[in-house]
This record gives C-alpha cells, sequence and structure tokens, in this order.
C-alpha cells in the first residue's frame, strides 16, 4: 500500500481595566433523494485505540452517492492500517449521506461546497439546481482535509442548505487533515487545513453588500473573507434559520490562511439561526480561533476548545449568542484571549454609513470554564458589544493581563453593558485592579484560587459556590444548575460530559482513550 499524496451593569469606562487600541473586526477568512449502497450493518461501536496495532484494512470501494459521485483515490497508510479514500465532489448539488464504513476515510481536496447561496430569503421554487441540499454525515465518518491545495481544503454550507453530522457519544464524527491520518501531526500542529463554514439567514450587523437598510436585515449581508473567487454570503432576516444540525463532532488541526491573507476557524458560524443545533463540538489546535459567531442567533451548549492560537470563542457582528457549558483551555503559551467580543460601531455599504449598527452583539454565557495560559487578557471586551457572563471560572496564570477587560471603547455614543453574576476569579495577581469585577453588582465575584482538577473539571469550590445564578432568567434555551464551571463533578469523573467522544492531548486529557493524534478505530 502507498501513501496518498497529491498536491451588573457597567459603563466601558467603569471596566476598563487594560488599554488597547481598536482592531480591525476579524474575519472567517480570516433535490432527488440519493440512494446509498451501504455495507452490511455492524455491532454498534465502542472506541478503542489500536496503539498502532494497524488493524484497518481498507474497504473494497467508496460508497455509491448518486448525482455527486465519490472517487475513488485509491488507499492512504496509517498508523492504524490502511484506509480507502474516497473524494468528495467541490459541490453538492442533490441531498447526500456520507455513510460510515470500515476502512473508508472522506477527502476533501480543496473547497466543498454543500449547495449554491439562495440568497438572504428563503425560496424553494427558484428552479435553481444546488440550493436546498442536505448533506447527512453518519456518526463515526472520518473526513480530512487534503494539504498542499491551492486555497485550502474546506467545506461551506451556503445558505439554504444544511449540514447534519450527527456523531454519537461513542462514534464521534471527526474532521481533520492528511497528516493525522498518516499520523505525523503533532502536539503542536495546527494550520493544515481550512475547517467547517456554516452561512444562514439570520440577521448580521456588520454590512458589506446591498443598502443599508435596518428595518429590514435582507438588505445586510456579509460575505466570508479570505476567499478569492465565488465568494459566499451570508444573513438576512429569519432569526429562526436552520443550517442544520453538528453534535459530537471533532475539528482538529484547522486554521489554513486562504488566498486573501485571513484564516478560517474550526468552525465559522456566518449568520445561523437558533434552528441551527450545535452540541458536543470539541475544536482542537486551530491556528486562529476555535469558534467564531458572525451575527446570526447561534444556540450552542457543550463546547469544548483546545489549543486554538488565537481566541477560543470570537463574538461579533451582531450574534445574539446564547452558550452553555463552555470550556476552553489553552496550550501553555500560546494564544490570544479566551473570550473575545465585539460589535460594529456602524453600518457601512453602497457608500452609506448608518450609525450604531443594529443588531447589537449579546453574548451570554453560563457554566464555562477558561484555562489560560497565554500572556493576554482571558476576557476582551470591545467595541459596543454586550456580554453577560454567569456561573463560571477563570483561571490565568501570573505572566497574563486581566481576567476581564473592557478595553473601553464607546461605538456610536454606547458603552458596553457587561453583567456578571457568579463568577470565580483565579487571577490573584490581578485581585486589586480587578476589583470593580468584583463590586460591580451584588453578585460574588471571588479572586481565588479554583480547586478544578486536570484543568477543567470542578472541585469542591466550584461545585459548592454560593449563590448561584439561575441562569433560565437570561432565556429558556439555558439549564439551572446547582454548580458553576463548565463540566460538574459527578460521582465518577467517566460520568463527565466531556468524556468519551472528545479525543485526549497533553494539553489536556479527557480520558476519553482516543489521543487527538490517532484515530478511533471501532469494533
Amino acid at each position: 500500500m502507498t501513501h496518498l499524496s497529491r498536491s451588573l451593569i457597567l459603563g466601558c469606562s467603569v471596566l476598563a481595566l487594560a488599554a488597547c487600541g481598536p482592531e480591525e473586526l476579524a474575519s472567517p477568512g480570516t433535490g432527488g433523494d440519493i440512494i446509498i449502497e451501504n455495507p452490511a450493518p455492524t455491532p454498534t461501536p465502542t472506541p478503542t485505540p489500536t496503539g498502532g496495532t494497524g488493524t484497518v484494512t481498507p474497504a473494497a470501494g467508496c460508497p455509491t452517492i448518486g448525482t455527486n459521485a465519490l472517487v475513488d483515490d485509491g488507499t492512504i497508510t496509517s498508523p492504524k492500517g490502511d484506509y480507502r479514500v474516497c473524494t468528495l465532489p467541490s459541490t453538492f448539488t442533490a441531498d447526500a449521506t456520507l455513510p460510515y464504513v470500515a476502512g473508508v476515510v472522506y477527502r476533501m481536496n480543496g473547497r466543498v461546497n454543500v449547495g449554491v447561496d439562495d440568497g438572504a430569503t428563503a425560496d424553494a421554487t427558484d428552479g435553481v439546481t444546488g440550493t436546498n441540499v442536505n448533506l447527512t454525515i453518519e456518526p463515526g465518518a472520518i473526513l480530512y482535509g487534503a494539504e498542499g491545495v491551492g486555497g485550502g481544503s474546506y467545506m461551506i454550507v451556503n445558505r439554504g442548505s444544511k449540514l447534519l453530522a450527527n456523531g454519537t457519544a461513542a462514534r464521534p464524527i471527526i474532521f481533520t487533515a492528511q497528516s493525522d491520518i498518516l499520523g505525523t501531526a503533532q502536539d503542536d500542529t495546527s494550520a493544515l487545513w481550512g475547517g467547517v463554514v456554516m452561512l444562514g439567514r439570520a440577521p448580521v450587523a456588520d454590512c458589506f453588500a446591498g443598502g443599508i437598510n435596518q428595518s429590514d436585515q435582507t438588505k445586510c449581508e456579509m460575505r466570508v473573507e479570505g476567499i478569492a473567487n465565488d465568494i459566499p454570503f451570508f444573513g438576512g432576516n429569519t432569526p429562526t434559520d436552520s443550517s442544520g444540525s453538528v453534535q459530537y463532532v471533532q475539528i482538529r488541526y484547522s486554521g489554513f490562511t486562504l488566498d486573501l491573507g485571513g484564516e478560517l476557524q474550526s468552525l465559522t458560524l456566518g449568520g445561523i439561526g437558533s434552528g441551527t443545533t450545535i452540541d458536543h463540538v470539541q475544536s482542537y489546535n486551530s491556528s486562529d480561533d476555535g469558534v467564531e459567531f458572525f451575527g446570526g442567533h447561534p444556540q450552542v451548549k457543550h463546547f469544548v476548545v483546545v489549543g486554538a492560537e488565537d481566541d477560543s470563542f470570537d463574538v461579533d457582528s451582531g450574534a445574539q449568542l446564547n452558550l452553555q457549558y463552555a470550556l476552553a483551555v489553552q496550550r501553555a503559551n500560546v494564544g490570544d484571549r479566551v473570550l473575545e467580543n465585539d460589535s460594529p460601531a456602524d453600518d457601512k455599504g453602497s457608500g452609506t454609513t448608518i450609525p450604531d449598527a443594529l443588531p447589537r452583539t449579546l453574548t451570554q454565557i453560563s457554566n464555562f470554564t477558561f484555562w489560560a495560559a497565554s500572556g493576554a487578557n482571558t476576557i476582551n471586551a470591545r467595541g459596543a458589544g454586550d456580554i453577560t457572563l454567569a456561573n463560571g471560572v477563570i483561571y490565568q496564570p501570573a505572566s497574563s493581563q486581566f481576567c476581564i477587560n473592557d478595553a473601553g471603547h464607546v461605538g456610536g455614543g454606547r458603552g458596553s453593558i457587561l453583567k456578571f453574576f457568579s463568577l470565580e476569579l483565579a487571577c490573584v495577581a490581578n485581585a486589586a485592579t480587578n476589583t470593580a469585577v468584583a463590586n460591580g453588582n451584588g453578585s460574588a465575584n471571588v479572586f481565588t484560587t479554583t480547586t478544578l482538577a486536570t484543568k477543567y473539571l470542578n472541585g469542591d469550590k466550584e461545585m459548592n459556590f454560593t449563590p448561584i445564578y439561575n441562569a433560565t432568567t437570561l432565556s429558556s434555551f439555558f439549564d439551572a444548575t446547582a454548580y458553576i464551571g463548565a463540566v460538574a463533578r459527578p460521582a465518577g469523573s467517566d460520568l463527565a460530559w466531556t468524556r468519551g467522544w472528545t479525543c485526549d492531548s497533553t494539553t489536556v486529557s479527557f480520558g476519553s482513550g482516543v489521543s487527538c493524534k490517532s484515530l478511533p478505530v471501532y469494533n
């Protein structure tokens, strides 16, 4: 076999804990049914590391998926054995399902489109081939981005189409890079391929295309930057829009620099609506952000970011984000902020500028654990974005700046509205300067040491913190919990929600039994 080788409401001034100049807004590039010839059913699998025993044998061929055929590109040799390589089409123009097949990996050779852009408003009768396409990926499937490809390898789910990538705790879906298949990825490897981009029709606040009319958000669209040709757009006026469902998914070694100098994140979400499900997702070693939310109404639970080299979570462009059970662990001396929040001061487009861009970014996060390891601020509030943080734990080394920094920005005459409830801040070196955080409202925001185990699992302090903020008062999306932090300490640590579907690394181990430098093999 041969290796495959193809080329408290606080004004901005109150919490100005550290000054920094304004920065440019980060960028993301900064239907007939298909019949699948599935193999015979296999028993319910359990992920078991094989330790390089090479037990995998390549499937006899690629599944037949009808309209958009897979290309059989031979085999690729891995420490786990040999896999059949099935290359995805450049555009899915009809519904398709990528099944789990033992001995098969799916290859992205450059940009892969799910559907074509169907515009800012839904029109099921427009007759355009390739709109309203659903790509389903079955549990256990492994997809990888080819390296050395001009423009990079990445997947874009265009407006009107959906990605239905629903893995399970026992059989997660893995998006990764060719080097990971070959077994050559290292603990500090990143930027091998682009990532996954999901675009929708929910409102955005940083207009690029179309005239500006804040009473009609369909006139405000953004584009995915960093792409030279056939640039995708996102945004609209459908807050409940659905771009699909992503559950129990790992995205490894992403962040490829695209044509115009911008980088993709592990997961880029542009204008996705509240109808989109994002739950149990792990980003591992992204050279840019772990996940970036550009506008929209994202509703997200159980998101793990490990080793992101820019921000772990980046929220901007008018996003109305609800996020619960958020865990970020930075690599030592690598990465920027764990959370960056921003909102543009004005809308610009068609030669017109309107101050006070709407919607104004609102980030609401409950039950989070941020383990910072860089020299930057853990949380940076910029522009005119609003933040509510509840039931959270922040650890920050003494070499860093501040737990929470409002850089003093005022956009369009507005100051950021920052609210903090029930935070445990392990930023002892900054305690005197950070008094404003602790005293900004009546809630408990304690400067102390954590009792976190292995950088993420709650200890006694986190499980018995008082008071606990009832996050359901923010939205019915949130759960009420009896603890702070992202990961409760259950009767046994093997019951933690992070265990089983994630991958382990030298940065942090969840006890899942599969290394981020290896692939699971199912019995």
